[in-house]
């Protein structure tokens, strides 16, 4: 598979439709290679229908508009709402009528018309020390994350980070405006250190004793425990499913959409489908820990034995209108300086 890494660090003629051999399906993917790769060459051994690739971290969207009807793209893959948001509002998707897609995923993971499809769902947990903090109880929320008893002992990556403007949009949803930039305020003056890196980086910050707890999704865990070299900062740490006696915890997706101008649309829909299937959707589960959204298909058993967990049933929509707001609010707070 041809790979990308990340768009804005290579010529834009990698994107060209002479990279792409026809007659087969071509995917545009936010999505990391590990967490993809293993599905889409499952579905070209059921089909015979060959998957070329692109990997990028950023620019999909703008490089569509700018490619306009010539762009070779069939399916989209992204990795949480926000991104599944930037493609509709661009208009550079197109909407995808299918029984089985219907069937396999549930309207509160769709798109109310059909220009995107959620794949699997994970929690922005709290990662707490296991032997500076303990378990957080029941009643944790992320408000309690202002609070001074945590004063010098959070790590998170950037603010601006797609998963984390997802949880500070449900915190405008729930909260308000106001209320939210104190608490971006509060959050911000009880960081160890300024924000960096990715989720996994802040558990292993939380192993090396830099900080007590940090924000990250829930499937990271699963990655780390079955990493030999990162298996120590897996076993530092408690993941914790936050407002549980309250809103419930954050709740964000993968999803899919279907380029405005596929030249391979009837492929494009077979994976699409194929990616909602049983068959890929324990895949999902089983390879990288996260929750299927197809009803029936187990979690891992890694994953189960993290327990149950009461989920925000916050639109993915609301969410969603929430992020420029999100983004405004983090600059006026300074969040990542």
């Amino acid at each position: 598979m041809n790979k990308l890494f990340p768009l804005s660090a290579l010529a834009c003629s990698l994107f060209s439709a002479s990279s792409f051999a026809a007659q087969e399906v071509n995917v545009y993917s936010y999505r990391q290679p590990f967490l993809v790769e293993p599905m889409l060459d499952e579905f070209s051994r059921e089909t015979g229908i060959r998957v070329n690739v692109k990997f990028a971290k950023t620019g999909i969207a703008e490089k569509l508009v700018q490619e306009g009807e010539y762009s070779p793209a069939d399916v989209l893959l992204t990795v949480d709402i926000a991104r599944l948001s930037e493609l509709t509002d661009k208009g550079v998707v197109q909407p995808v009528n299918s029984d089985i897609l219907e069937a396999n995923i549930p309207s509160q993971y769709q798109d109310t018309d059909n220009e995107w499809f959620g794949l699997t769902t994970r929690t922005r947990s709290v990662y707490s020390s296991k032997e500076r903090v303990g378990k957080l109880g029941q009643d944790f929320d992320y408000l309690d994350l202002a609070k001074p008893g945590f004063k010098g002992k959070i790590c998170t990556r950037s603010g601006k980070h797609p998963y984390n403007i997802s949880l500070i949009s449900a915190m405008i949803a729930h909260h308000g405006e106001a209320a939210t930039k104190q608490w971006l305020e509060g959050v911000k003056a009880n960081l160890a250190r300024k924000p960096q890196g990715n989720d996994r980086g802040q558990v292993k910050a939380i192993k090396e004793g830099l900080c007590d707890v940090s924000l990250g999704n829930s499937y990271y865990l699963g990655k780390m425990m079955t990493d030999k070299d990162q298996q120590a900062w897996a076993e530092s740490v408690y993941i914790n499913f936050p407002n549980q006696n309250s809103t419930g915890t954050h709740v964000n997706i993968s999803g899919m959409a279907m380029a405005k101008y596929a030249p391979n649309r009837e492929n494009a829909l077979k994976l699409m489908e194929f990616l909602s299937s049983d068959k890929a959707q324990s895949m999902y589960a089983e390879i990288n820990f996260e929750y299927p959204v197809k009803q029936g298909v187990k979690r891992s058993e890694l994953v189960a034995s993290w327990g149950d967990f009461k989920a925000d049933t916050l639109s993915l929509d609301e969410i969603a209108a929430h992020h420029e707001t999100a983004i405004k609010l983090l600059d006026e707070v300074q969040f990542d300086l």
